[in-house]
């Protein structure tokens, strides 16, 4: 992973002056997230702490996270010992991925204490752990029992006990070619490998970075791509660097020549995991929270599309009305010629100009005159169901347009937008409420987000179809400028501005382009108009509109512009 052992030594170095500051405000925005507020060189910062499976990390960050209202007990444990409390220190146990941030507080009696937040970065056994001065555990956001791990226990009473060494010697503390050529084989091969085997704090990223600078591979070349690579970190000269990949993202704090892609550099090592994990941990909390609601949304999707392909089917049926009709006449005008028992018969088509015979399938357990009436009846019945299956067609593709928004919504939805989705589907009657006896209270308007285009004017983005309908037909103005990606499901995007810029209406395209289905596009069409020419038709869903006298706009989904934009 690319938060090795010396990423963690350069985020350590990039949080020291939190040293000394206070910490304010401790919140647990998810499960494995703790965010301290610290007062620290006069200003207010945030450190997030993340013990994710998948997104373990700690920085600090400018993002904004919705806690809940009733605080989990670890982080009400925090609250307890830590809050008011002055940073000791930061420091970074050797060259591991572990950082102790050590606190100086007062407990309940009003003596000072010592406690020590550890942050563990280890994938899907990262964990952020709290000690007293004798290392005795107060407790862990993660429990491990000895029944689980036999080295360590991680549970509130027992000894603190670090993750077994590596014993790899530490790349900073090699001085020649020589102490560097002792941990590698050449004969053995795999020399990226050997690197990470054999030095603590390097991960496979850092080095098929070192490989790819010496090119050829021998002693000379790949001991000094080692010192050349390894300078800029010994000195803490990085320059923080994301790359976009056809595949995938790649993060580091030095650039990387051996991954192609476009790279964007960053001021600090924070701001990079910030943009790296923009939206991320968001969407894995939403997803936790709301594993039920976008299965319910799948299952009514994949109900609606298996019932559209009924119903095309029995139109195409009501298509052979004409045939059934000829079938019963000619089996009317050769009744004389056909008896109980034929499974088929074959008989002058009247109506052909050239007088062709044609084969009419009979059910032999009916009389000629039964098996002619038998076709008059399904001509009868598919004549009259071509209208009533054409409405139901109709009704079930615009069901299966609501439910592909609501799937988008989900995609960027946050956890308030997710409560208003399912409020939504309880009112339509999708759904029961999981709340037996719940007190009237007063609807509360929908909290849209808001951004801010470069030239200083107000947008708003509705995340989903409350929001959609309430900033639509009910807040924006009858001059202000809507807009909506064309024929694909998304965001209903109100420019607050009745002569926007140029600028400004690319860059709420851009927000409608990237609250949409089509996020992952390039040159997405918008439609943008004025709000008195969206309706909303009489009995139409939640955030369903008719539009006209638009324009289009092709935009491409910017991610960056986003983040800058929001406010």
């Amino acid at each position: 992973m690319a938060f090795d052992g010396l990423f963690t030594r350069a985020l350590t170095k990039e949080i020291q002056p939190l040293t000394s500051g206070r910490i304010s405000k401790i919140y647990q925005p998810s499960k494995y997230e703790v965010l301290l507020h610290i007062r620290a060189q006069g200003k207010n910062q945030k450190l997030l702490l993340s013990a994710h499976p998948s997104y373990a990390r700690l920085h600090l960050t400018e993002q904004s996270y919705t806690s809940p209202s009733v605080p989990p007990m670890f982080c009400m444990l925090l609250r307890k010992h830590l809050e008011g409390g002055i940073i000791e220190c930061v420091k970074q146990i050797e060259l591991e991925r572990m950082v102790h941030i050590t606190v100086r507080s007062r407990n309940e009696i009003g003596d000072e204490s010592i406690k020590t937040l550890i942050m563990e970065v280890m994938g899907r056994h990262s964990n952020i752990i709290l000690t007293d001065a004798d290392g005795v555990i107060i407790d862990s956001i993660k429990h491990l029992s000895p029944a689980v791990n036999r080295h360590r226990s991680v549970m509130p009473g027992a000894i603190y006990v670090a993750p077994p060494a590596q014993h790899k010697r530490n790349p900073l503390r090699i001085e020649t070619k020589e102490e560097f050529l002792m941990q590698l084989d050449f004969l053995s091969g795999k020399m990226d490998k050997q690197l990470v085997d054999g030095f603590s704090g390097l991960s496979p990223l850092l080095a098929k970075e070192i490989t790819a600078t010496a090119k050829l591979i021998n002693e000379t070349a790949l001991s000094n791509a080692f010192f050349s690579v390894l300078a800029d970190l010994k000195e803490h000269r990085y320059r923080p660097v994301m790359i976009t990949s056809e595949t995938k993202e790649h993060f580091y704090m030095i650039p990387l020549s051996h991954i192609k892609g476009e790279s964007k550099f960053f001021t600090s090592i924070s701001a990079l995991l910030d943009r790296f994990f923009f939206g991320k941990g968001e969407r894995d909390r939403v997803k936790q929270q709301a594993h039920d609601l976008e299965k319910f949304i799948g299952n009514e999707l994949a109900k609606n599309e298996k019932k559209l392909h009924k119903l095309t089917q029995t139109l195409q049926d009501a298509g052979k009305a004409e045939q059934y009709q000829l079938y019963g006449e000619l089996l009317t005008a050769n009744m004389y010629a056909i008896k109980k028992g034929d499974a088929e018969a074959t008989v002058i088509n009247y109506y052909d100009e050239n007088g062709a015979t044609i084969t009419i399938t009979l059910n032999p357990l009916k009389t000629p005159s039964e098996n002619a009436q038998s076709y008059f009846s399904k001509y009868q019945k598919a004549k009259n169901s071509v209208a009533i299956v054409e409405e139901q067609i109709e009704k079930t593709k615009q069901e299966i347009f609501y439910f592909e928004g609501l799937m988008q919504q989900m995609e960027s939805a946050s956890q308030k937008d997710i409560e208003e989705i399912r409020e939504e589907l309880i009112e339509e009657g999708y759904m029961r409420s999981r709340i037996k006896t719940q007190k009237k209270t007063k609807p509360t308007k929908p909290v849209l987000d808001r951004y801010e285009s470069s030239d200083g004017t107000e947008i708003l983005v509705g995340k989903n179809n409350k929001q959609n309908d309430y900033l639509t037909n009910k807040l924006a103005k009858r001059d202000e400028f809507w807009l909506h990606t064309k024929d694909i499901p998304g965001s209903h995007v109100v420019i607050r501005s009745v002569e926007p810029s140029e600028q400004t209406l690319k860059e709420a395209a851009i927000l409608a382009a990237y609250f949409s289905k089509a996020k992952n596009s390039s040159s997405v069409p918008v439609d943008f108009t004025k709000i008195r020419n969206v309706k909303k038709p009489s009995g139409a869903k939640l955030g369903f509109v008719t539009y006209d006298q638009q324009k289009t706009l092709y935009v491409t989904p910017d991610e960056d512009l986003v983040m800058k934009l929001k406010c």
